[in-house]
């Protein structure tokens, strides 16, 4: 196991915790942005096939994520989140200047990953998308409610592997209540700028299960089309739920992922 160290990046509005895996010789940097209601220790898995690929991993916890601070799963206006990850970038980047940066971004970390390459194409080698919230979202339903009902994530929605439901309840970092207005209405309001936003200049690869509850591969489509560039790859998997890199067939996902971004930055 690869143990992780913890930075601090100070952001537009404040600190932000990170992790950080890295190997002797890292050749590239992977800045990963997790969803909704989790934090970047999730990803540890994910973060060590990374290293053993030569990446240098990076993934901050979202602001009222993890142990970033704010209040939990609030966040009122998207570009603040993409101000985190400019800091972020520019942090790692000082430090190993010669790396280039592939942007991974899962569910609603893929919302921000792409409205991020959309605004700052140049910097980045490579876009991954994992189930992002794009397009329309069921969820967004709820802005319709007077009050908002009590409906946390079913963890049965997450993968086909019931230990990845019985861990993310456990986790006394995972945000466990309902959803909040304000939260509701920037993303709702995200949605509409990368939909009016221009194509993807960056090499991107999306990935999605077909049996995603939680964010239907469908919806997401509506988005994609509209932002799809000339160099998108995209790979639908049959039967597999929305966390891609905690499903029953993850290796098989980790390696399209590496074979395609091994084939950006030609090695």
């Amino acid at each position: 196991m690869i143990e992780a160290s913890q930075r601090t990046v100070e952001g537009p509005r404040g600190e932000r915790a990170a992790r950080e895996w890295a190997g002797r010789d890292p050749g590239w940097i992977a800045l990963l942005l997790h969803g909704y209601g989790e934090h970047a220790g999730r990803y540890q898995w994910l973060a060590e096939q990374l290293v053993a690929a030569r990446a240098l991993v990076i993934a901050p916890d979202l602001e009222g994520h993890g142990d970033s601070p704010g209040e939990r799963v609030l966040i009122d206006d998207a570009e603040h989140v993409v101000g985190d990850v400019e800091a972020v970038l520019r942090d790692v980047t000082a430090r190993h200047p010669e790396l280039p940066v592939v942007l991974i971004g899962h569910s609603l970390g893929g919302l921000f990953a792409t409205r991020f390459a959309q605004e700052n194409p140049d910097c980045l080698a490579a876009v991954v998308l994992s189930s992002p919230v794009l397009g329309t979202w069921h969820v967004l339903d709820l802005l319709e409610c007077d009050e908002l009902p009590q409906t946390p994530i079913d963890p049965s929605t997450l993968s086909r592997d019931p230990e990845v439901g019985r861990a993310y309840e456990a986790d006394p970092l995972v945000w466990h209540g309902s959803f909040k207005r304000p939260t509701l209405r920037m993303i709702d309001r995200a949605l509409e700028a990368v939909n009016d936003g221009p194509v993807l200049r960056v090499p991107t690869l999306w990935v999605h299960g077909e049996d995603d509850e939680l964010v239907p591969e469908a919806d997401t489509r509506t988005g994609i089309d509209r932002i799809r560039g000339q160099d998108f790859h995209e790979h639908v998997y049959p039967g597999a739920r929305h966390e891609l890199f905690n499903e029953t067939n993850r290796a098989e996902v980790v390696d399209e992922v590496l074979t395609f971004i091994g084939r950006q930055l030609n090695t």
